[in-house]
């Protein structure tokens, strides 16, 4: 504690309102938290303590990062040097990729799920997307944006390749296409994917939230739930907004445009 108190010391309030987010709030009356005030300190601190030379962090980290610079300087160490790198907007198009905001694209998810998460995103996200998560050359980022204004290429045909080079990254060249063979089936032709897992129930109206966590639709029965009132759920073709519906067998569950 006492050490905390003595770090606090070294920064006045008027300094960390200097802080974008910060002075916002402040000047429109949301309050700000005592403990939100700390963490630049705490952070900063973490520099001191294992004598940083180096810090990488996102753009909406600059703050904290040159608060690591100063206290450095403070206490007698070289201030760090620090690199920034822009944040990745997700899929969403509007807000930072978050798995909490369910807007990101996990590197772990299958290959099918990865490809058409891509294909869902905004067309001003494209060029972005290969800049910052693909090794695709300079010259040929270029080449794409005078595509896109021009309007020669079809944003969709763009989109294809950035799904690939990133299902090619995270797995390989195989999985890569036959995930655009799955897209371009399931989602473009509206066919019924060949490779569905098969779930036995001796239950005709079965918790279908535990049913979809069971076979790795869902992480939770909360998220069923959510998908389940937003209407994407669907049995044999039909919408359904209640958890506990009638199945049949050889009933087809899907859930959303990639998922059965």
């Amino acid at each position: 504690l006492s050490d905390v108190i003595q770090l606090t010391s070294k920064f006045t309030v008027a300094q960390l309102l200097a802080r974008e987010d910060f002075s916002n709030r402040y000047n429109a009356g949301r309050p700000i938290a005592i403990t939100e005030l700390l963490y630049p300190l705490l952070q900063a601190y973490d520099s001191v303590a294992i004598q940083a030379d180096v810090e990488f962090g996102g753009t909406d980290q600059k703050f904290n990062l040159l608060v690591g610079r100063e206290l450095q300087n403070m206490v007698g160490q070289r201030p760090q040097q620090v690199f920034m790198a822009p944040l990745l907007v997700g899929t969403d198009g509007s807000q930072k990729m978050s798995k909490s905001l369910g807007n990101y694209i996990g590197v772990a998810e299958p290959p099918d799920e990865i490809y058409g998460k891509v294909m869902s995103i905004p067309d001003d996200l494209i060029l972005p997307y290969f800049e910052l998560v693909t090794d695709v050359s300079d010259g040929e980022l270029e080449e794409f944006r005078q595509q896109l204004d021009t309007q020669s290429i079809n944003p969709m045909e763009l989109k294809k390749r950035l799904g690939r080079e990133l299902v090619s990254q995270l797995y390989d060249e195989k999985a890569a296409s036959e995930a655009e063979e799955h897209f371009v089936k399931v989602v473009q032709k509206r066919e019924v994917p060949e490779n569905m897992p098969v779930a036995e129930t001796a239950d005709r109206t079965p918790d279908l939230r535990h049913l979809l966590k069971s076979y790795g639709l869902v992480s939770s029965t909360s998220e069923a739930n959510r998908l389940i009132n937003q209407g994407a759920l669907k049995i044999d073709g039909k919408k359904i907004t209640s958890y506990k519906s009638e199945v049949n067998d050889g009933s087809i569950i899907q859930l959303g445009k990639r998922s059965w």
